[in-house]
């Protein structure tokens, strides 16, 4: 039975989310290459997810774009959206929609002032046009629907290039969004297309080892991996110039910027994303010293954590809700004024 997305979007409980879409049949309608009108479909949805992280109150957190379905992990930014000055709110959305005439021709001039302040004094279009910029579907209808028209003109045909309703997870917990960004970035491994996560392209990982490589600073990521010097200290700055959001939360130590989880670098999720690849490619993987700190510091364990990536890499994705802990389920549910929640990922005993 189809859920409201209202029921599956809540951001006073979660503001993490993995959004999957799929083509329609599953064609490999992503991965059919070049056309004129988008050029590569996997480079364009790219380049589209960091024109609408830009624009909405909406970051991402972790992407992977298949030949026939893509994997989100976004993380909703309401507050932000909450703060932006009207003026902001008319700026954003005609960068999203820009204003044209019944001709098609772009506005400028007099007329797009003109425009612009007829919206500015509209209160009801303000406060209606900052709820979809912060909204979860309006983000992955910009993302999708471009896309759709353009490969239909391309290709002189009609009909639709997407499913039509897009799923997604609420993620609960610390884990389990560390356990849905690692198993995003390890879908093309999974799927045999590429050999290593760092490999793997129009993935979130290669975008984070891409910036490293850019600054000259793998030798500090390596270092830091292997715990020869202080993982945060040599972290620092990074992530900065990254259009993901990232890894590690520094906002108490030298940052102004939200991240996933403090504490955590980028090299613990690096080792992290390389051992679960492991597990994935051949079955069994050895624990260094860092990685078992690296569960300590989850409160999980070795076990649990494979045990939860091999559900999630198994098949289909059963299942609205993710979290590591039960007792946080739990809460929610009672929140929420069910029962109980279908989750995804299974709990710690």
């Amino acid at each position: 039975m189809t859920i409201a997305r209202s029921r599956l979007v809540d951001v006073t409980v979660s503001r993490w989310y993995h959004c999957i879409s799929r083509c329609v049949r599953r064609a490999f309608l992503i991965g059919e290459g070049v056309d004129s009108s988008t050029g590569d479909r996997k480079e364009w949805i790219e380049r589209r997810l960091k024109e609408l992280a830009e624009i909405f109150a909406v970051s991402v957190g972790g992407f992977s774009i298949m030949d026939n379905h893509l994997h989100l992990l976004v993380r909703l930014d309401s507050a932000v959206g909450d703060g932006w000055s009207a003026v902001e709110v008319v700026r954003r959305w005609f960068v999203l929609y820009p204003p044209r005439g019944a001709d098609r021709k772009a506005l400028s001039g007099e007329t797009l002032e003109e425009l612009r302040a007829q919206r500015l004094g509209d209160a009801a279009w303000i406060a209606k046009t900052r709820e979809r910029l912060k909204s979860l579907s309006w983000f992955m209808k910009c993302l999708k629907e471009p896309l759709s028209r353009l490969v239909n003109k391309a290709e002189k045909c009609t009909g639709a290039f997407f499913e039509g309703r897009f799923k997604s997870i609420m993620i609960l917990d610390d884990e389990a969004l560390l356990s849905v960004c690692a198993y995003i970035d390890l879908n093309p491994v999974a799927a045999g297309i590429a050999p290593t996560p760092e490999e793997s392209e129009h993935t979130s990982i290669r975008e984070r080892v891409v910036i490293v490589e850019e600054q000259g600073r793998t030798q500090d990521l390596e270092m830091a991996i292997e715990g020869s010097v202080p993982a945060s200290k040599v972290s620092a700055g990074l992530e900065d110039k990254l259009w993901l959001v990232p890894i590690e939360d520094r906002r108490r130590i030298d940052s102004v910027r939200e991240g996933m989880l403090a504490g955590f670098t980028l090299g613990n999720y690096l080792s992290l994303v390389e051992y679960t690849g492991r597990l994935i490619r051949d079955g069994k993987a050895s624990i260094s010293a860092e990685l078992a700190g690296v569960f300590e510091q989850l409160g999980s364990n070795a076990e649990a954590w494979k045990a939860r990536l091999m559900k999630l890499s198994g098949g289909r994705l059963l299942g609205r809700f993710l979290a590591a802990n039960r007792q946080r389920l739990r809460e929610v549910a009672e929140r929420m004024g069910v029962h109980h929640l279908a989750n995804l990922g299974g709990c710690r005993a």
